[in-house]
Order: structure tokens, then sequence, then C-alpha cells
């Protein structure tokens, strides 16, 4: 078995490593505004939901790599400066429909260029914060920024989900519930390009009682 010290390990290796274990990751299609009003759209794999009471969603962003303010501090990626200004941000939940539109997203345009407008995508107002939210997307969460943590190049984003947004096709009203088996989201795989469908992709595995366990080891 291979071996690996990440203290020691150049952050790239660290980096090739973990994205490959750490799989499938849910995207986040992020939604955030500067001080003047324009928005910027970028997708995170580096995503999840942490907690249920309140729903906690945490999110990872680098720095811009080898980019220094006149003080020397790592500049931040506009998500990050964004959601340190207004202090909220938008989650756009990314499926198959969306994603030709998200991998646009990534692209490093130029501060002036919308890459909301080169995917061909639209927004629409969001209910509890100012942050808009992604028209195509099947699902929208509104967040509030709990707490930005920062070590090394990277900041952990914790924020809450105060609003959501679901297409009702992906709502089953007995839970309510998600109808996760046709809303098919994609996840993300290791490397550049990698992605993985959740189409067809579900299997049952039913939780055992204690009480079943334990017959089933007689």
């Amino acid at each position: 078995m291979s071996e690996f010290d990440f203290t020691a390990l150049p952050a790239n290796d660290r980096y090739n490593l973990i994205i490959g274990l750490v799989t499938p990751r849910p995207i986040a299609l992020v939604t955030s505004m500067d001080a003047s009003g324009r928005v910027n759209a970028a997708p995170f794999s580096a995503f999840n939901y942490m907690c249920a009471d309140p729903v906690l969603i945490v999110l990872g962003v680098t720095n811009r790599p080898g980019q220094k303010d006149e003080s020397g501090r790592p500049i931040p990626k506009d998500t990050a400066q964004n959601i340190r200004v207004r202090g909220e941000f938008v989650v756009n939940v990314v499926n198959e429909d969306l994603a030709d539109a998200m991998n646009i997203c990534c692209l490093d345009f130029p501060h002036e260029v919308s890459e909301i407008a080169e995917a061909g995508l639209t927004t629409i107002p969001s209910t509890r914060i100012s942050v808009p939210r992604i028209a195509e997307a099947p699902a929208s969460l509104e967040c509030r920024e709990v707490i930005t943590v920062e070590r090394g190049n990277s900041r952990v984003i914790i924020g809450e989900v105060v609003y959501a947004h679901v297409r009702e096709e992906f709502i089953d009203p007995a839970g309510p519930y998600i109808r996760a088996e046709q809303l098919h989201t994609i996840g993300r795989m290791n490397g550049a390009g990698n992605y993985v469908r959740t189409r067809d992709a579900f299997f049952k595995l039913p939780r055992p009682t204690l009480a079943e366990w334990q017959q089933r080891k007689k």
C-alpha cells in the first residue's frame, strides 16, 4: 500500500490525491454579488451539507493561485470576496441539464465579462437575500454566511440555508421529499473534466435494526 505524508507533500500532489479519493462530490454553482451589484457565478465541488438543524452547508474556496495584494496577502477568488462583502450567496443545484452552462462558468473570464451571460443563463431575485439565483437551476438554496475560516491558501465558508426553491416536478409532497432519482444531479470525480451521472445509478441498501443484525449473526 502506498503511503503519503500530507504534511510534507506539495499542494498540487495533495490535491490530486484527495479529489480522487473523495468522490463523487456534489457541485454547487454559486451565485454571489460584489459591492457594486455585479453578480458572479462559479462552480465548486468542495461543497456539501453538514447539519440539518439549522441546515448548514460548507463551501471550500481557494485563493487565486500565485496572486497577492499590495500588502502581500493572497487574493481570494471573486466568490469569497463577494461573500465577505455581502455575507450572502446562493447554491444552485447542478443537474445534467445545467452541466454545460456550469462548465462555461468555470472559465476565467475577465472581470468585466459576465460568465452568467456567456453561459446563456439568467438570474431571478431571491426571496430572503439580495443575491439572485439562477432561473434555469432545478433547485436553489439561499444562504447567509455564518463564519469563514481561513487556513493557508483556502477558505472554508459555512453558510446557513434560509430559503429553498425546488421545481414542482422534483417534489414528493408526502414528505416533502426530493425525487432524487428524477433530479439527475451530477457529481465531480478526479481530474479535470471527470464527472459522474446519477441517472439510473440508484440502489437501495436498507439499514437493519439492531435486533435484525443480532438475529442475522446467530
